[in-house]
């Protein structure tokens, strides 16, 4: 399945050194403590929460439009208290989502419309169906599929997971475009 060609306005994107495309549109708080790791696409309305604790993304990531990644927090007697989060390589997170986890591996893709609680691991190679409610502190261990509400076992992905979610990042950062303005 080849991917279509996605245009944005070259304007409202600002692109990095390391060949990060952030859009102006989307919101980074604390930016001096997100890492964004290279060739990764930051969409409109997408929210980092940078004040809270570390966010660090790896390499070939893409957040969709008005998805959310918030650090985990415990609440103490005393308060509450924010961890790092951090997001591996090749990670597809679609429209929507609001990603709270403690760690979220690499070669993962996350539908639309989904909630991972607070303090999830989602392994290397799994996949989160659209639609989603992950449960506070739930593990999704590696090649496997959760969905549902709440997200439970599905089925088992292909050992080719990793390769896969390779060329599907890998393609839509080829396929992310700047539409050229004519004067």
């Amino acid at each position: 399945m080849e991917l279509h060609d996605i245009y944005y306005n070259k304007p409202e994107y600002i692109e990095t050194a390391s060949g990060n495309k952030v859009s102006r549109q989307s919101v980074l708080c604390g930016s001096q403590n997100i890492v964004l790791n290279g060739k990764t696409i930051i969409m409109s309305d997408s929210i980092i929460r940078g004040d809270l604790a570390n966010v660090r993304i790896g390499r070939h990531c893409v957040v969709s439009q008005k998805a959310v990644i918030r650090p985990p927090f415990k609440k103490f007697s005393k308060g509450v208290a924010f961890f790092p989060i951090h997001i591996g390589d090749h990670v597809l997170i679609e429209e929507d989502s609001i990603i709270n986890a403690a760690q979220v591996g690499s070669y993962v893709h996350i539908g639309k419309n989904c909630i991972i609680g607070r303090r999830c691991i989602l392994k290397d190679c799994c996949a989160i169906g659209d639609n989603t409610v992950l449960p506070p502190e739930t593990v999704v261990p590696p090649f496997t599929m959760f969905s549902g509400s709440p997200g439970r076992f599905d089925s088992e992905l292909p050992e080719c997971t990793q390769d896969l979610m390779i060329d599907i990042t890998r393609s839509y950062y080829q396929h992310f475009k700047a539409n050229e303005t004519r004067k």
